[in-house]
C-alpha cells in the first residue's frame, strides 16, 4: 500500500513527520496490552491538560492554518485525550483499534488505522477537490468541501475529512479486517523522532508472540 502526501500538503507543513506500518492477519481476538500507553497517557494529564502539550498545540495551529476552528475541530489524539481525561478510560472496540488509540494517547500523536481492503490503489493526503465521497459510520455519505485535506484512494473515496480529524466509517477496522495500513503524522518540533518511536511501539505490540 502506497501513501503519499501532496506537494502542497508539505509545503504548507514543512515540520510534518509521518510513519507507516502495515499489519496482516488481524482477528478480532488479536492479543493487546493498552495498559501502560494508558498509564503514560494519564500521568501526563495529571500534569496539565492536553491543549497545553506540544503535539496538540502544534496541530491546533495547523487546523487554525486550514480554516478550521480548533476547539471545534480536533485530531483524533487531543480527541482521545480528552476523553480520557474527562472518563479515565478510553472506548474499546476492537483489538487493534484500542491499541492504535492507546499509542496514541501515550504519544499524544494522531494514529489513524484503515483497513486496506477498502481502499482501492494508492493513499493520498490532499487537498479535496470536491466530488469525493466519504462513508459517516452511520452510513451516511457526505462530500469534503473543496480544498479540506483528505486521505483520498485513488476511486476518489475519502478516508479521512480535515485530514486527523475523523476518518471513514468504509475504511474502518471491523470484525473481518485482515490487513490493516497504520498512519501516525506528527508537527511538532519533535515529531520526526516521537513518530518513529510511537511506531517502534506500535509494531512490537502487533509483533508479540
Amino acid at each position: 500500500m502506497r501513501l503519499q502526501h501532496h506537494p502542497d500538503v508539505r509545503a504548507a507543513h514543512p515540520g510534518l513527520a509521518v510513519g507507516t506500518l502495515q499489519a496482516t492477519g488481524i482477528t478480532p481476538d488479536l492479543p493487546v496490552d493498552i495498559e501502560k500507553f494508558v498509564e503514560r497517557a494519564t500521568r501526563r494529564l495529571a500534569d496539565g491538560p492536553e491543549s497545553e502539550f506540544p503535539e496538540i498545540q502544534a496541530w491546533r495551529r495547523a487546523f487554525a492554518k486550514m480554516g478550521l476552528k480548533p476547539t471545534q475541530y480536533r485530531c483524533a489524539s487531543e480527541s482521545l485525550l480528552r476523553r480520557l481525561r474527562k472518563e479515565g478510560a478510553l472506548p474499546r472496540i476492537h483489538p487493534v483499534i484500542d491499541l492504535c488509540n492507546a499509542v496514541s494517547v501515550a504519544y499524544a500523536i494522531p494514529v489513524a488505522v484503515l483497513d486496506v481492503a477498502k481502499i482501492s490503489g494508492s493513499l493520498e493526503v490532499r487537498h479535496a477537490r470536491g466530488d469525493e465521497k466519504y462513508v459517516t459510520f452511520a452510513g451516511t455519505i457526505e462530500h469534503p468541501n473543496p480544498g479540506e485535506v483528505i486521505f483520498a484512494d485513488e476511486d476518489g473515496q475519502a478516508h479521512a475529512r480535515r485530514w486527523t480529524n475523523r476518518q471513514s466509517g468504509h475504511s474502518a477496522v471491523s470484525a473481518t479486517t485482515s490487513d490493516v495500513l497504520i498512519v501516525s503524522e506528527g508537527l511538532h518540533a519533535t515529531a520526526a523522532e516521537d513518530v518513529r518511536l510511537l511506531i517502534e511501539a506500535l509494531s512490537g505490540e502487533l509483533r508479540r508472540p
